[in-house]
């Protein structure tokens, strides 16, 4: 008898285990180039985003003849107020709105803007009243927004959110990625020299500002296309910045600066003693760190909130350094901008461009004292102590920039 022998087609193990180990290899040589990609896409996307905020300022002041006011809105009555007075309904808020609030109805968000011009009523049930137009205050906290909600300052807006930033939810309100350039000059940066009351708030304060208020948005004051004297396509008016994940990131968490004026020398510099040297995106941990603000006042955590803090930056130190104020992050502070991208950062400039400006760009002598009028100061109309960078910021600095 004649037994037939019939080899089985099939892969032997080692065979299997050779396929499945250049799979592993061929995986691991395409995932970063994936992921570069996912953040190609993502930059595309916030790249597009500043181009509609660009479209939104120009649409804007052909309306008006003016670029949206940074610190517009409701006064309140008598400087003797409660202090609730702004955070209660019917509210007012202290004209603190921030230039986004003004560009709503031109980024396709008219159905917001209708809830925010109009008597709000948060529960629609009373006893409390509504809201007058233009809400409370905007730095309200959670819980009063708890005991008498007023939900558009809470809304997640996706054209004020980059993509390739992963910070969601509370403790913040409504958060932003995008932030209006207040120029390189920090004095006076968070409210000008207009009171909550409308007024002069001091009668020294114009001469200060008139020197410091060097960006494309001044607060509180109006700001149009023509006072831009270095050219629309050599000013910024925009920059992105991070929001806060709760993680002592040195760009979303501000610190108080020890040094008793930090806009003269050495004052742009002296909250780096707190940065950890191991870890030198982030401060230290080892409870030494006079930091300012709860948690819900972080960096990018109130879209409608006009400080510099929440929505705005200075061009006194380059991209991506430390969030380093006067006090509280309600008033002063070096504030820049900031990114999740790799290296750098996109800004918006008047003329509706977007670019990337790397962190290695010129940002000249932080440690040199901010341009304004009075001794120890750098004299006005001089040209920006901070580089490229600084000149940037200045709309009418008579700088010549070269391309960055």
């Amino acid at each position: 008898m004649i037994h037939r022998y019939r080899r089985t087609n099939g892969f032997t193990l080692v065979e299997l285990l050779v396929v499945i180990a250049i799979i592993g290899i061929l995986v691991g040589l395409l995932l970063p180039a994936v992921q570069a990609a996912r953040e190609a896409a993502r930059r595309m996307s916030c790249s597009n985003n500043f181009k509609q905020l660009g479209l939104a300022i120009h649409n804007y002041h052909s309306s008006f003849k003016q670029m949206p006011k940074h610190g517009s809105g409701t006064y309140q009555t008598t400087v003797s107020a409660a202090a609730n007075a702004s955070k209660d309904a019917p509210g007012s808020n202290r004209s603190d709105l921030s230039i986004l609030v003004g560009m709503l109805p031109y980024i396709e968000q008219q159905g917001l803007w209708d809830l925010i011009s109009n008597p709000y009523d948060g529960d629609g049930a009373g006893p409390l009243p509504a809201f007058q137009p233009f809400g409370p205050w905007p730095n309200r906290s959670l819980a009063e927004h708890v005991t008498n909600p007023y939900e558009p300052w809470m809304s997640n807006i996706p054209t004020f959110r980059c993509p390739s930033d992963p910070g969601v939810g509370l403790p913040s309100h409504g958060r932003t990625n995008y932030a209006a350039c207040l120029g390189d000059s920090g004095t006076l940066s968070h409210i000008g020299y207009i009171s909550d009351e409308g007024k002069v708030y001091d009668p020294g304060w114009p001469a200060i500002a008139n020197t410091t208020l060097r960006g494309a948005f001044r607060p509180r004051l109006e700001c149009r296309f023509r006072d831009i004297l270095d050219g629309l396509s050599n000013t910024l008016a925009m920059g992105e910045i991070i929001t806060d994940l709760g993680d002592n990131d040195i760009r979303s968490r501000a610190v108080d600066s020890p040094h008793p004026d930090m806009w003269k020398a050495n004052g742009a510099v002296s909250c780096k003693p707190y940065i950890d040297s191991e870890r030198p995106k982030f401060w230290l941990n080892d409870g030494t760190v006079p930091f300012t603000g709860d948690a819900e006042q972080r960096r990018g955590s109130k879209w409608a909130m006009a400080r510099p803090f929440y929505t705005g930056f200075l061009t006194v130190l380059g991209p991506n350094t430390e969030a380093c104020v006067q006090t509280t992050q309600e008033g002063e502070g070096n504030t820049s901008a900031s990114s999740r991208h790799q290296g750098g950062c996109h800004v918006l400039m008047c003329d509706g461009a977007v670019r990337f400006v790397t962190d290695s760009i010129d940002a000249g002598n932080s440690a040199l004292p901010q341009v304004r009028v009075g001794a120890d100061f750098t004299a006005p109309g001089s040209p920006s102590p901070f580089g490229v960078w600084g000149a940037l910021g200045s709309r009418a600095g008579s700088e010549t920039i070269e391309e960055f």
